[in-house]
C-alpha cells in the first residue's frame, strides 16, 4: 500500500501542534495514521503515543507503544475500534482526516462530540477543516456528505436513526 501524501494545510495543522508541544495519540494503520506518523518523524517529533492492537503495524517514530487489549480474535471493525476507544478516552480534543464515509471515523466523531470533546476535522473532499464543538457543528460537517455515505456508515455503526436529521443519535448506545 502506498503512503497518503498530506497536503499542505493538514501539514501546517500538524506542526501547530508541535509548536505547542502536544501530545500526540495515534494509530498505527496503513494511510494516514502512517502519513501523520511520518510527518512528525520527519521533524523529529517525540511528544507521540503509538496505538496497537497486539502486533503494531507502524511506529514512523520508534515511540512509545499502548497495546490495546483486543474485545475477541476476530480482526473486525469492533478490534480496531476497541483501539480507537482507547485513544478516545484518553484524548483531550480530536484531530482527524475524513473521506466523509469512514464509519470508523464517524464513530470517533460521535464519540469526541457526545463527550463534549472539541474535534478538529479534516474534510478531504471539499478539502476544509471543521471544528466540532457541539451538535450543530456535527450537523454542518454532515450537510457537506453525500447522503447515501451516511446512511451506509450509519448502518455500519448499528445506529437505529439516520443522520441527517435534527437530532442526532449522539446518547450512549
Amino acid at each position: 500500500m502506498s503512503t497518503i501524501k498530506l497536503n499542505p494545510a493538514i501539514r501546517d495543522r500538524l506542526d501547530d501542534l508541535i509548536r505547542r508541544n502536544c501530545t500526540i495519540l495515534i494509530g498505527d494503520a496503513n494511510g494516514a495514521d502512517k502519513a501523520v506518523q511520518q510527518h512528525f518523524a520527519a521533524r523529529g517529533y517525540s511528544n507521540v503515543v503509538v496505538f496497537c492492537m497486539e502486533e503494531c503495524r507502524n511506529n514512523a517514530g520508534n515511540w512509545p507503544l499502548r497495546h490495546i487489549e483486543p474485545p475477541g480474535r476476530r480482526r473486525d471493525f469492533a478490534y480496531y475500534a476497541a483501539k480507537d476507544l482507547a485513544m478516545f478516552n484518553e484524548a483531550n480534543y480530536g484531530v482527524m482526516p475524513w473521506d466523509a464515509k469512514s464509519k470508523g471515523t464517524l464513530q470517533n466523531i460521535l464519540n469526541l462530540v457526545r463527550a463534549g470533546k472539541r474535534t478538529l476535522v479534516y474534510v478531504a473532499p471539499s478539502e476544509e477543516f471543521r471544528v466540532l464543538a457541539n451538535e450543530e457543528d456535527l450537523q454542518a460537517l454532515l450537510a457537506l456528505c453525500k447522503q447515501r455515505h451516511l446512511d451506509t456508515a450509519a448502518r455500519g455503526l448499528g445506529l437505529k436513526a439516520p443522520l441527517a436529521q435534527s437530532r442526532l443519535p449522539l446518547a450512549p448506545r
